[in-house]
Protein backbone atom coordinates (compact mmCIF):
# COMPACT_ATOMS: atom_id res chain seq x y z
CA UNK A 1 0.00 0.00 0.00
CA UNK A 2 0.92 3.42 -0.53
CA UNK A 3 -0.11 6.61 1.12
CA UNK A 4 1.47 8.88 -1.76
CA UNK A 5 -0.61 9.54 -4.57
CA UNK A 6 -2.04 11.77 -7.46
CA UNK A 7 -5.20 11.77 -8.66
CA UNK A 8 -7.51 13.52 -11.61
CA UNK A 9 -9.35 14.43 -14.36
CA UNK A 10 -7.32 13.26 -17.95
CA UNK A 11 -8.00 13.01 -21.43
CA UNK A 12 -7.82 10.02 -23.59
CA UNK A 13 -8.36 8.62 -26.67
CA UNK A 14 -11.43 6.36 -27.28
CA UNK A 15 -13.10 4.19 -29.74
CA UNK A 16 -12.86 5.97 -33.02
CA UNK A 17 -10.59 8.01 -31.99
CA UNK A 18 -12.83 10.12 -29.82
CA UNK A 19 -11.33 12.26 -26.94
CA UNK A 20 -12.99 10.94 -23.38
CA UNK A 21 -12.72 12.81 -20.13
CA UNK A 22 -11.51 9.85 -17.74
CA UNK A 23 -9.92 9.83 -14.21
CA UNK A 24 -7.06 8.53 -13.53
CA UNK A 25 -5.16 8.10 -9.42
CA UNK A 26 -1.54 6.75 -9.31
CA UNK A 27 0.83 6.18 -6.69
CA UNK A 28 3.61 9.35 -7.30
CA UNK A 29 6.81 7.32 -7.07
CA UNK A 30 8.53 5.36 -9.94
CA UNK A 31 8.23 1.61 -9.04
CA UNK A 32 6.66 -0.24 -11.94
CA UNK A 33 2.90 -0.63 -11.91
CA UNK A 34 0.30 -2.78 -12.72
CA UNK A 35 -2.94 -1.09 -14.49
CA UNK A 36 -6.43 -1.07 -13.74
CA UNK A 37 -9.27 -0.22 -15.96
CA UNK A 38 -12.04 0.40 -13.58
CA UNK A 39 -15.60 0.46 -15.82
CA UNK A 40 -18.06 2.11 -13.80
CA UNK A 41 -21.59 0.96 -13.62
CA UNK A 42 -24.83 2.19 -15.24
CA UNK A 43 -25.12 5.15 -13.01
CA UNK A 44 -22.87 6.43 -14.09
CA UNK A 45 -19.60 7.88 -13.74
CA UNK A 46 -19.98 8.89 -10.21
CA UNK A 47 -18.19 9.83 -6.99
CA UNK A 48 -18.33 6.69 -5.94
CA UNK A 49 -16.73 4.67 -9.19
CA UNK A 50 -14.23 7.69 -8.66
CA UNK A 51 -13.45 6.34 -4.54
CA UNK A 52 -12.85 3.02 -5.87
CA UNK A 53 -10.21 4.28 -8.30
CA UNK A 54 -8.45 6.30 -5.64
CA UNK A 55 -8.38 2.73 -3.58
CA UNK A 56 -6.64 0.97 -6.46
CA UNK A 57 -4.14 3.48 -6.40
CA UNK A 58 -3.60 3.28 -2.76
CA UNK A 59 -3.41 -0.46 -2.75
CA UNK A 60 -0.08 0.32 -5.48
CA UNK A 61 -2.31 -0.11 -8.77
CA UNK A 62 -2.19 2.80 -11.65
CA UNK A 63 -6.20 3.02 -11.97
CA UNK A 64 -8.11 4.73 -15.15
CA UNK A 65 -12.02 5.14 -15.10
CA UNK A 66 -12.94 6.09 -18.74
CA UNK A 67 -16.39 8.07 -18.85
CA UNK A 68 -18.26 5.89 -20.94
CA UNK A 69 -21.06 8.89 -21.09
CA UNK A 70 -18.72 11.47 -22.97
CA UNK A 71 -20.55 11.34 -25.90
CA UNK A 72 -23.82 12.15 -25.02
CA UNK A 73 -23.57 13.93 -22.56
CA UNK A 74 -19.91 15.89 -22.12
CA UNK A 75 -19.75 17.22 -18.72
CA UNK A 76 -23.02 16.48 -17.47
CA UNK A 77 -24.18 15.36 -13.85
CA UNK A 78 -24.09 11.40 -13.71
CA UNK A 79 -27.75 10.89 -13.14
CA UNK A 80 -28.36 13.07 -15.74
CA UNK A 81 -26.19 11.28 -18.02
CA UNK A 82 -27.07 7.99 -17.24
CA UNK A 83 -30.75 8.78 -17.79
CA UNK A 84 -30.00 9.88 -21.59
CA UNK A 85 -27.95 6.84 -22.56
CA UNK A 86 -30.65 4.07 -20.97
CA UNK A 87 -32.78 5.98 -23.23
CA UNK A 88 -30.71 5.20 -25.65
CA UNK A 89 -30.51 1.51 -25.25
CA UNK A 90 -26.81 1.48 -23.59
CA UNK A 91 -23.58 1.78 -24.43
CA UNK A 92 -22.86 0.09 -27.61
CA UNK A 93 -20.79 -3.09 -26.98
CA UNK A 94 -17.59 -2.97 -29.72
CA UNK A 95 -17.78 1.37 -28.63
CA UNK A 96 -17.33 -0.14 -25.26
CA UNK A 97 -14.57 -2.29 -26.10
CA UNK A 98 -12.55 0.56 -28.08
CA UNK A 99 -13.24 2.66 -25.16
CA UNK A 100 -11.57 -0.10 -23.05
CA UNK A 101 -8.90 -0.58 -25.28
CA UNK A 102 -7.64 2.93 -25.10
CA UNK A 103 -8.15 3.32 -21.47
CA UNK A 104 -5.61 0.46 -21.41
CA UNK A 105 -3.18 1.93 -23.89
CA UNK A 106 -3.01 5.17 -22.03
CA UNK A 107 -2.18 2.94 -18.81
CA UNK A 108 0.74 1.19 -20.73
CA UNK A 109 1.62 4.43 -21.59
CA UNK A 110 2.20 5.42 -18.11
CA UNK A 111 6.14 5.89 -17.28
CA UNK A 112 5.59 3.44 -14.02
CA UNK A 113 3.34 1.12 -15.96
CA UNK A 114 4.63 -2.72 -15.78
CA UNK A 115 2.78 -3.26 -19.11
CA UNK A 116 -0.34 -5.75 -17.74
CA UNK A 117 -3.73 -4.64 -17.09
CA UNK A 118 -6.66 -6.04 -15.55
CA UNK A 119 -10.07 -4.46 -16.09
CA UNK A 120 -12.81 -4.74 -12.76
CA UNK A 121 -16.78 -3.78 -13.38
CA UNK A 122 -19.85 -3.67 -11.52
CA UNK A 123 -23.19 -4.50 -12.61
CA UNK A 124 -23.46 -3.31 -16.10
CA UNK A 125 -19.40 -2.91 -15.87
CA UNK A 126 -19.23 -6.66 -14.93
CA UNK A 127 -20.51 -7.62 -18.09
CA UNK A 128 -18.18 -5.10 -19.79
CA UNK A 129 -15.66 -6.80 -17.78
CA UNK A 130 -16.00 -10.16 -19.24
CA UNK A 131 -16.49 -8.87 -22.67
CA UNK A 132 -13.23 -7.06 -22.71
CA UNK A 133 -11.64 -9.95 -21.50
CA UNK A 134 -13.51 -11.82 -24.27
CA UNK A 135 -12.15 -9.20 -26.86
CA UNK A 136 -8.70 -7.63 -26.21
CA UNK A 137 -5.42 -8.98 -25.06
CA UNK A 138 -5.84 -8.47 -21.18
CA UNK A 139 -3.88 -9.88 -18.20
CA UNK A 140 -6.86 -10.35 -15.17
CA UNK A 141 -10.52 -9.51 -15.82
CA UNK A 142 -13.08 -8.81 -12.88
CA UNK A 143 -17.20 -9.30 -13.25
CA UNK A 144 -18.45 -8.19 -10.10
CA UNK A 145 -22.14 -8.97 -10.61
CA UNK A 146 -22.18 -8.99 -14.24
CA UNK A 147 -25.75 -9.27 -15.69
CA UNK A 148 -26.95 -10.57 -18.57
CA UNK A 149 -23.43 -12.51 -20.27
CA UNK A 150 -25.75 -15.60 -20.39
CA UNK A 151 -28.97 -14.23 -20.45
CA UNK A 152 -31.06 -11.78 -22.80
CA UNK A 153 -31.47 -8.53 -21.19
CA UNK A 154 -34.69 -6.26 -21.22
CA UNK A 155 -35.90 -5.03 -24.58
CA UNK A 156 -35.15 -1.29 -23.15
CA UNK A 157 -31.73 -2.45 -23.35
CA UNK A 158 -31.47 -2.76 -27.07
CA UNK A 159 -27.41 -2.50 -26.81
CA UNK A 160 -26.50 -5.27 -25.35
CA UNK A 161 -26.63 -9.07 -25.87
CA UNK A 162 -25.70 -12.29 -24.51
CA UNK A 163 -22.23 -13.26 -24.81
CA UNK A 164 -21.24 -16.36 -23.19
CA UNK A 165 -20.66 -17.24 -26.77
CA UNK A 166 -17.54 -15.61 -26.45
CA UNK A 167 -16.46 -17.21 -23.85
CA UNK A 168 -14.25 -19.21 -25.71
CA UNK A 169 -12.26 -15.73 -26.52
CA UNK A 170 -11.23 -15.52 -23.01
CA UNK A 171 -7.79 -14.22 -23.38
CA UNK A 172 -7.20 -13.86 -19.68
CA UNK A 173 -8.20 -15.11 -16.06
CA UNK A 174 -11.51 -14.29 -14.74
CA UNK A 175 -12.70 -13.43 -11.24
CA UNK A 176 -16.51 -13.75 -11.01
CA UNK A 177 -17.59 -12.35 -7.40
CA UNK A 178 -22.28 -12.88 -7.13
CA UNK A 179 -24.97 -12.42 -4.55
CA UNK A 180 -26.54 -15.67 -3.74
CA UNK A 181 -30.43 -13.46 -3.92
CA UNK A 182 -29.00 -11.45 -6.63
CA UNK A 183 -31.88 -11.64 -9.73
CA UNK A 184 -29.27 -10.16 -12.38
CA UNK A 185 -27.28 -12.49 -12.88
CA UNK A 186 -29.20 -15.29 -10.95
CA UNK A 187 -27.54 -17.80 -9.37
CA UNK A 188 -28.23 -19.86 -11.71
CA UNK A 189 -26.65 -18.11 -14.85
CA UNK A 190 -23.91 -18.21 -12.54
CA UNK A 191 -23.97 -21.47 -12.72
CA UNK A 192 -24.10 -22.01 -16.80
CA UNK A 193 -21.32 -19.32 -17.21
CA UNK A 194 -19.27 -21.37 -14.66
CA UNK A 195 -19.92 -24.49 -16.73
CA UNK A 196 -18.59 -23.08 -20.11
CA UNK A 197 -15.85 -22.19 -18.88
CA UNK A 198 -15.19 -25.10 -16.92
CA UNK A 199 -15.45 -26.80 -20.59
CA UNK A 200 -13.44 -24.60 -22.06
CA UNK A 201 -10.63 -25.12 -19.99
CA UNK A 202 -10.49 -21.31 -19.34
CA UNK A 203 -9.45 -20.12 -15.69
CA UNK A 204 -11.25 -18.68 -13.45
CA UNK A 205 -12.58 -18.47 -10.05
CA UNK A 206 -16.33 -17.48 -9.18
CA UNK A 207 -17.73 -16.90 -5.36
CA UNK A 208 -21.17 -15.98 -4.12
CA UNK A 209 -22.06 -14.82 -1.16
CA UNK A 210 -25.16 -15.83 0.71
CA UNK A 211 -27.10 -12.96 1.59
CA UNK A 212 -25.81 -10.70 -0.53
CA UNK A 213 -27.69 -9.31 -3.34
CA UNK A 214 -27.34 -7.26 -6.45
CA UNK A 215 -24.47 -4.18 -5.51
CA UNK A 216 -23.41 -5.37 -2.14
CA UNK A 217 -20.26 -3.86 -2.75
CA UNK A 218 -22.19 -0.13 -2.52
CA UNK A 219 -21.23 1.50 0.45
CA UNK A 220 -23.78 3.87 -0.51
CA UNK A 221 -26.87 2.02 -1.27
CA UNK A 222 -29.14 -0.39 1.58
CA UNK A 223 -28.17 -3.22 -0.52
CA UNK A 224 -24.35 -2.87 0.99
CA UNK A 225 -23.65 -5.83 2.55
CA UNK A 226 -20.22 -5.16 4.47
CA UNK A 227 -18.79 -9.27 5.33
CA UNK A 228 -19.05 -9.76 2.10
CA UNK A 229 -17.39 -6.55 0.22
CA UNK A 230 -14.48 -6.95 2.67
CA UNK A 231 -14.55 -10.90 1.22
CA UNK A 232 -14.54 -9.51 -1.88
CA UNK A 233 -12.06 -6.88 -1.72
CA UNK A 234 -9.55 -9.09 -0.30
CA UNK A 235 -10.13 -11.79 -3.24
CA UNK A 236 -9.87 -8.97 -5.97
CA UNK A 237 -6.36 -7.70 -4.62
CA UNK A 238 -5.03 -10.92 -4.14
CA UNK A 239 -6.19 -11.86 -7.74
CA UNK A 240 -4.29 -8.43 -8.99
CA UNK A 241 -0.94 -9.11 -7.12
CA UNK A 242 -0.84 -12.58 -8.96
CA UNK A 243 -1.91 -11.18 -12.48
CA UNK A 244 -0.44 -7.93 -12.61
CA UNK A 245 2.56 -8.19 -10.45
CA UNK A 246 5.68 -9.09 -13.46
Amino acid sequence: MTDEIVAGTVTITGHGGDELEAYLAKPTDTTPRGGVVVIHHMPGYDAATKEMVRRFAVEGYNALCPNLYTREAPGADPDDAAATVRAAGGVPDDRLVGDVSGAADHLRALENANGRIGVIGHCSGGRQAFLSGCSLDIDAAVDCYGAFVVNDPPEAMKQMKPLLGLASRLSCPLLGLFGADDQFPGPDEVAVLAAELEKLGKPHEFHTYAGAGHSFFAVDRPSYRPEAAKDGWERIFDFYSRTLTV
